[in-house]
């Protein structure tokens, strides 16, 4: 009969594992740490708790999940990581605590973050999100679903990455990236849409054409901000340009870091 819990791991009696869980060679699970079932803990893996990680999940060697935030205003407060089901969390990726009693750092479903990654306090990453090696998330960033993030890049607290966003690689990313661009360079700017990422999430043809056009009003007609949300609306209402316009809006809310511009000199950021 296999044997799922390698006899050197270092598992805590408050922690709850189902009985299918594979645990590696001398991984350490504290106590308030809840895994479900089918995940893979790989060898050196530490996890602390309080944490909850779902369902066939694996997580490969030298992850670090669960550890107090890197952050001054934490005094030990009950905070969690939260992990959903079918994500491949890869060799060294760091996960922290949130900060604030009763928060938690929240990692979705079917997710892909490559070694070396950190994803600092009370980030949310939401479903079918891929970041590659070496990416360093600050705290309170909120990655939406399907965007993609390339290597050794910087995204800066309170970042908001939109939904089918790509973010090249040796960006700072100082500020909120809208769905559906490809950003880069350092300072980042926005260069055009993610045309590869839309085509190959079967976006319709129609509805490519209507983010082209939004793309060429927010980022080369010079509108101001205003008037490029109302050149939007007479677009149409579709699910895609609904979602543009909400980000938009809420890029510009007390407590966000407004938007990345284009390359031109007046871009949609430009109040």
């Amino acid at each position: 009969m296999k044997t799922l819990i390698h006899p050197t791991a270092v598992i805590h009696p408050k922690s709850e594992l189902h009985p299918t869980v594979e645990v590696g060679a001398y991984a350490v699970i504290g106590a308030h740490v809840k895994v479900g079932p089918e995940t893979i803990i790989g060898a050196h893996v530490v996890l602390e708790g309080p944490c909850e990680i779902g369902a066939r999940n694996q997580i490969f060697t030298g992850a670090a999940i669960g550890m107090e935030p890197q952050d001054l205003k934490f005094v030990g407060e009950p905070t969690w990581v939260k992990i959903g089901d079918n994500n491949l969390i890869r060799e060294y990726v760091t996960i922290n605590r949130a900060t604030g009693a009763g928060e938690a750092t929240v990692i979705g479903n079917n997710n892909l973050l490559m070694a070396y990654v950190h994803v600092a306090h009370n980030c949310v990453i939401e479903d079918h999100v891929i970041i590659a090696n070496s990416v360093a998330l600050a705290g309170h960033v909120h990655i939406e679903s399907r965007a993609r993030l390339s290597g050794v890049l910087g995204v800066h607290q309170f970042v908001h990455i939109g939904g089918m966003s790509m973010v090249g690689g040796l960006a700072r990313v100082d500020r909120d990236v809208p769905p559906y661009m490809l950003v880069e360079g350092n300072p980042a700017r926005v260069r055009t849409l993610n045309l590869v990422g839309l085509k190959r999430s079967g976006m319709s043809s129609e509805d490519l054409q209507t983010l082209k056009k939004a793309f060429r009003i927010l980022y080369r007609s010079g509108f101001s901000f205003k008037d490029a949300l109302e050149q939007l609306e007479q677009l149409g209402d579709t699910e895609q340009l609904q979602h543009l316009r909400r980000f938009l809006l809420l890029s510009q809310m007390p407590g966000r870091r407004g938007l990345i511009p284009g390359k031109g000199k007046r871009t949609v950021s430009d109040e």
